[in-house]
């Protein structure tokens, strides 16, 4: 690896530094934020919000940001629990996302602490160094990633346009770098009749929940033609009223999920068709809701996953490769956009699994707090190895589509 950038790169010239004083510049950065650090991730997992309600956390994103000097003047997202901060000015922009978001119920449950107090931690390391390397660091709070996805949100509203590249880390039960995700989408299905009495005179009615069963019917017989790797999932959320009425309504959700956003679209063609078959066979009405954003699966930057791998193991980490897709998220939808990495950064949970009150109590533990630390540290040298590399440093300032 190259140990600085010269007069010859574009704008203005870098401050010729080797790798192992930025090394040594980021971990003193870490180590001077780690109270701060560890405080906002057991504040975010003790105090868990919804998405879209993320409040508190935000505040106490903010907080720690502002101190280290973090800039809230320039343009901020729509959504009331997003932002952008900025610190540097620097032509290459590094983008650390930050999900707060927890589960109903059971609180953090997918470690949002680890992720959005990592993310902060990378950011202000980064901070130390981002004049040196001539870097701009982009702080982006990003609501709702279980539910709606806010980054497509952020994505929408052109807040990606200038940055470089984009990165944060999820929580999880190992070291892993490279993996994929399924795109995913999910509907509120909603179909309409005509009530009667069931014995008295069914004949007057239009049976809402005759609709939705042709339509999961006609789904069933469907996946066998759907590409491979389609997951579609159907639940009925209303069926009736009564046992001796017509149902007139009836509603259901629709999980739809693929390898790629390509064959996203091909399953909710031939979903909407079942559906429609349906209304069709009952002579009900139908309305199709999409619930949120769309995600589109995950591609990492191999540069970047290869820096950040190398980092991690010098922290004595094991950090294996993987790149089978897992779970969905909307961090997806940022890596179509610009180069990305989102690896998972593991600690001790006992077999529990994402999404499950088991591995939500994990997430306060000595085991996650030192998976805040070194993967903020991790995330912050993958972003100044490709800031050092001038090969690096062209691709990601000429191409900033990654598409």
């Amino acid at each position: 690896m190259r140990t600085g950038l010269t007069s010859g790169t574009r704008g203005p010239a870098v401050v010729r530094v080797s790798q192992g004083d930025i090394h040594a510049t980021l971990d003193s950065a870490v180590r001077r934020w780690t109270r701060e650090l560890l405080d906002l991730s057991h504040a975010i997992h003790a105090d868990p919000e919804l998405g879209g309600q993320e409040f508190r956390a935000v505040k106490r994103v903010s907080k720690v940001l502002r101190s280290a000097g973090f800039s809230f003047d320039g343009p901020q997202p729509q959504q009331s629990t997003a932002f952008s901060a900025t610190y540097g000015n620097g032509e290459l922009v590094v983008a650390l996302c930050v999900e707060y978001d927890a589960l109903p119920d059971i609180g953090h449950a997918c470690g949002h602490n680890v992720n959005a107090a990592s993310a902060v931690g990378a950011a202000l390391a980064l901070a130390a160094v981002a004049t040196d390397l001539g870097i701009t660091v982009k702080v982006l709070g990003t609501p709702a990633e279980e539910t709606t996805g806010g980054k497509v949100d952020l994505i929408d509203e052109g807040f990606l346009d200038d940055v470089s590249l984009a990165m944060m880390a999820h929580a999880g039960a190992s070291d892993v770098v490279g993996g994929s995700s399924l795109a995913m989408c999910m509907w509120d299905v909603l179909f309409e009749g005509r009530p009667a009495h069931a014995a008295a005179a069914p004949a007057e009615g239009v049976n809402a929940l005759d609709a939705l069963v042709v339509a999961q019917t006609a789904i069933a017989l469907a996946r066998q033609q759907l590409p491979v790797g389609s997951i579609v999932s159907l639940i009925v959320t209303e069926g009736g009223s009564a046992v001796n009425v017509i149902p007139e309504r009836a509603r259901a959700s629709v999980e739809m999920r693929a390898p790629s956003f390509e064959n996203l679209r091909v399953i909710q063609d031939k979903v909407r068709r079942c559906l429609e078959a349906g209304a069709h066979a009952s002579g009900c009405t139908l309305q199709v809701t999409p619930t949120g954003n769309d995600y589109a699966e995950l591609r990492q930057d191999a540069f970047l996953s290869q820096a950040y791998q190398d980092a991690m193991r010098a922290k004595g980490r094991d950090v294996a490769f993987n790149a089978d897709p897992v779970a969905s998220t909307d961090m997806g939808n940022v890596s179509q956009v610009v180069p990305s990495i989102h690896p998972v950064v593991g600690y001790e949970v006992r077999g529990a699994a994402h999404h499950t009150a088991e591995f939500a109590a994990f997430g306060a533990s000595a085991g996650a707090d030192k998976a805040v630390l070194d993967s903020a540290f991790g995330l912050a040298a993958a972003a100044c190895a490709a800031a050092m590399d001038l090969e690096q440093r062209d691709r990601l300032l000429s191409q900033p589509a990654f598409m």
